[in-house]
């Protein structure tokens, strides 16, 4: 070609040097190590701008035509290489912007966009300053078809702008559970330029577009922050005064494990007739998750509750007889004994009506007012409690130690059983949130079951084995099995003194204090 290598023609020559080696080094660092390669992007753009300035080349105006042929090559390929590293540059800072904001995968279609626009603006760039191509007539010749083309893609385009308001406006963000106002709901788990992908209770995933999501209302369940609060509606017959109503409802809402305590749940009534006192309740769980769980709790609760006080559930209006509405002066308010509570405890199920009917006509009733101790941590109970009406809460903590309420306890729940069957310590404080009233089942009254049901000591065995499992772990550990064993041992134990085969003396019985002779 005749070209000898001078001064003149060394920067443009170490301009294509330095640009070519900088997208090799570019892209020898692992994607992992974003800043490294930001750095490495920046850096490689400012040497080769001071080369640029050394050599006199204006990267945004057309060479004046007077270099040789290699010369113009030379010139050609370092300003497109400077441009490609300028647009590198330009979308460095602005994932470091992203970065810096702390949401850079909320922003992935911003990011998108501003992407896009920077590399058409090079690739015009480089079209007008380099190769001198009339950018203007190919823009205003290139208008015919873009209006072609967005017809054609008019769908896509809304979906793909519907996105851009989306992303902006942030109603949402990966992890968010949403709910629209069709009645789809679920969580997000990806979005994209044309759709938002949702994770329903299913377990299936549904693509969304966000033409389709822009014009629906969406609530965001996840935002301010994970708990959620939803209502339920109770409708009782009006054989009691509204206060006697509510005040049950607090206290079905008071024995609740699974809600908030705070802030704490409302009852509220919406409407009083002939027919029914219609109530809302108004609850709070921790996070969506729990709702399904926590309402299944909420109406047991009301349940046991309203049967406790005497309420009557009310028809719903589409089923009501109008001659035959229970009123205050003609309901007969649901009656719960003794022998109505054993028949719904699991470990009694096996036992005969005549048997159920000896065991409840042996117990005897205790009362307890709001705030009083029933069981102490680490105190046993020789009998079998059985919650009649009220609230108990389980307690960890002594002394002057951080109380934490662990659970709480309803009419039909039960307790004293360890220390009952295996002589075997509270875990945990039981203290009276309400008025209680409670069944007790001492020890020599339970001991003729065992008498006449010595299976029944395994079936104990194994309900204590689970029990216990579940109030350390939350889940049946692999110790159930052997814990069986030990309790079923523990259980004979206690009752040795008491013959569990009818084939063994049946005289013995044990004192009024629970301990054998």
């Amino acid at each position: 070609m005749g070209f000898v290598m001078n001064w003149s023609s060394a920067p443009p020559l170490y301009m294509v040097l330095v640009g070519a080696t900088g997208i090799v080094v570019w892209y020898l660092i692992p994607q992992t190590l974003t800043n490294t390669r930001l750095i490495v992007q920046i850096a490689f753009f400012l040497t080769m701008s001071v080369l640029l300035l050394d050599g006199a080349v204006v990267p945004y105006e057309l060479t004046q035509g007077s270099e040789t042929t290699a010369e113009a090559i030379l010139f050609g390929a370092a300003k497109v290489l400077w441009w490609v590293h300028l647009a590198w540059a330009l979308i460095g800072f602005v994932r470091i912007f992203l970065v810096v904001e702390g949401k850079p995968r909320e922003a992935r279609l911003l990011q998108d966009l501003v992407v896009g626009v920077v590399y058409v603006g090079m690739l015009l760039s480089v079209l007008a300053f380099v190769f001198g191509v009339p950018v203007g007539t190919l823009i205003a010749t290139s208008g015919v078809f873009a209006v072609i083309l967005g017809l054609a893609l008019q769908n896509t385009l809304s979906d793909v702008f519907s996105g851009i308001a989306l992303n902006l406006g942030r109603p949402y963000a990966l992890g968010d559970w949403i709910v629209l106002s069709d009645g789809t709901e679920g969580r997000v788990v990806e979005t994209s330029w044309r759709s938002t992908q949702v994770l329903t209770w299913a377990h299936n995933v549904v693509a969304l577009p966000n033409s389709f999501l822009a014009k629906l209302g969406v609530t965001n369940v996840s935002r301010p922050d994970e708990s959620h609060g939803f209502s339920l509606a109770i409708r009782l017959a009006p054989t009691k005064m509204p206060a006697v109503v509510v005040d049950a409802m607090s206290t079905a809402l008071l024995s609740c494990n699974s809600i908030l305590k705070e802030p704490p749940p409302l009852v509220i009534i919406r409407d009083l007739n002939a027919v029914a006192i219609e109530v809302d309740l108004l609850v709070r769980v921790a996070n969506v998750g729990q709702r399904i769980a926590a309402r299944n709790e909420v109406f047991d609760r009301v349940y046991r509750h309203a049967k406790s006080a005497g309420l009557l559930l009310a028809a719903p209006p589409s089923s009501i007889a109008m001659s035959n509405l229970q009123t205050e002066e003609t309901a007969m308010p649901p009656r719960v004994a003794p022998i109505d509570l054993i028949r719904a405890i699991p470990i009694f199920s096996t036992l005969t009506n005549d048997e159920q009917e000896a065991l409840a006509a042996t117990s005897s009733v205790r009362s307890y007012r709001k705030g009083d101790i029933i069981a102490r941590q680490g105190e046993m109970l020789p009998s079998l409690m059985i919650v009649r009406s009220g609230v108990i809460g389980r307690q960890l903590g002594k002394d002057d130690a951080r109380i934490q309420d662990t659970g709480r306890l309803a009419p039909g729940d039960f307790f004293g059983e360890t220390g009952l069957l295996a002589g075997m310590a509270e875990t945990s404080t039981l203290q009276a949130l309400t008025h209680v009233v409670v069944y007790e089942i001492d020890q020599q009254s339970f001991a003729p079951l065992l008498l006449t049901r010595p299976e029944m000591a395994e079936d104990l065995a194994a309900m204590l084995a689970i029990g216990t499992s579940l109030g350390e772990s939350g889940t049946p550990g692999p110790r159930h099995a052997s814990s069986k064993s030990a309790l079923l041992k523990t259980i004979r134990t206690v009752f040795r003194n008491m013959p569990l085969r009818r084939t063994q003396n049946t005289d013995t019985q044990p004192s009024q204090d629970g301990k054998m002779p």
